[in-house]
């Protein structure tokens, strides 16, 4: 993209001081000739750019000039424009400085590059919150995102779905993560490293106890594993179905991957219909998600999920006999 060239043109004149233009078509990997024209364009935008003919000669910025862009690079300021959330960033009580960003940055940006910035916010949006439910109220979301940046303890009381439902706990903070549409926090509790999801907070006290992450955690890290070790334990079984090309075809907009793929890898039968043993959450879980398949697919497996499943289409049909 030419914008994101001009400011790289610009940060290496700021960065190196003088360069030929040859120098400058190496770094860029571009023609002499366009950065000719890269530089004929920083100058028409009031970017105080000259050149010295001669073997020394070369492109060079007037002494004292410096863009308020250091370190960024074209993509990373446009970036700013495409993923600053405003949603989220105003649930961390940062909505006011985000927009203070990026006005300075849009500011600091020739007009060439504040005209693209600017069709960046007007043709994409990021919503992060899944579909079909409200986004968690979180009132202490910005206390526990400043006991992250204070390394300060914090004393909660929390909702949990299993018994006892409130319990207090002492947390150290290590990181807030927002995972479609809901924040959790990742904290230590002094029996390991939980997660705990920020909306569930009854009550929050800040303590004045700092605290230190252990050496070498990392945040990304801890949630990939989390993650993963949640994925592993959610299927608690199998079953084994029978489903027709309408119900395939169903599939991406009624469960999630890991079905489609033991789908994907069943074997396909004569009629058409393909036979496959797919993972399960519950008994319960599975029957409700293959019930909204309706007659494209038939439960073979295990015997108890397929009565669960015939007693309530028997049920059903009874209802609207």
């Amino acid at each position: 993209m030419r914008a994101a060239r001009l400011v790289s043109l610009l940060l290496l004149l700021q960065n190196r001081g003088r360069m030929t233009a040859a120098e400058l078509a190496a770094e860029l990997e571009v023609s002499v000739r366009t950065v000719y024209r890269d530089v004929e364009s920083l100058s028409a935008a009031g970017v105080p750019v000259y050149g010295e003919p001669g073997h020394d000669g070369g492109y060079a910025l007037l002494d004292g000039y410096r863009t308020r862009l250091t370190g960024l690079t074209a993509a990373e300021a446009e970036a700013l424009f495409l993923a600053g959330l405003p949603g989220p960033a105003a649930e961390l009580g940062l909505g006011s400085v985000l927009a203070a960003a990026e006005l300075k940055v849009e500011a600091a940006l020739p007009a060439e590059l504040r005209a693209h910035a600017g069709r960046i916010r007007e043709r994409f949006l990021l919503d992060a919150p899944g579909w079909y439910r409200d986004a968690d109220e979180v009132p202490f979301l910005p206390a526990v995102a400043a006991a992250v940046w204070e390394r300060r303890a914090v004393r909660v009381r929390y909702r949990r779905w299993y018994a006892p439902e409130v319990v207090e706990r002492r947390l150290e903070p290590y990181g807030v993560v927002l995972k479609a549409g809901r924040w959790y926090a990742v904290a230590e509790t002094g029996s390991g490293i939980r997660t705990y999801r920020i909306g569930q907070i009854l009550s929050l006290e800040p303590l004045a106890d700092p605290f230190t992450p252990p050496p070498g955690f990392s945040l990304g890290g801890y949630w990939a594993e989390h993650t993963a070790d949640l994925q592993a334990r959610l299927w608690q079984g199998e079953a084994e179905i029978r489903i027709s090309p309408a119900g395939r075809e169903r599939l991406p907009d009624l469960t999630v991957q890991a079905v489609i793929d033991a789908v994907d890898a069943g074997v396909e039968e004569g009629d058409g219909w393909r036979r496959a043993v797919i993972p399960i959450e519950s008994l319960t879980h599975a029957e409700t998600e293959l019930l909204k398949l309706g007659a494209e697919v038939e439960v073979l497996g295990p015997p108890v999920l397929r009565d669960r499943v015939a007693a309530t289409v028997r049920a059903l049909a009874r209802l609207y006999a």
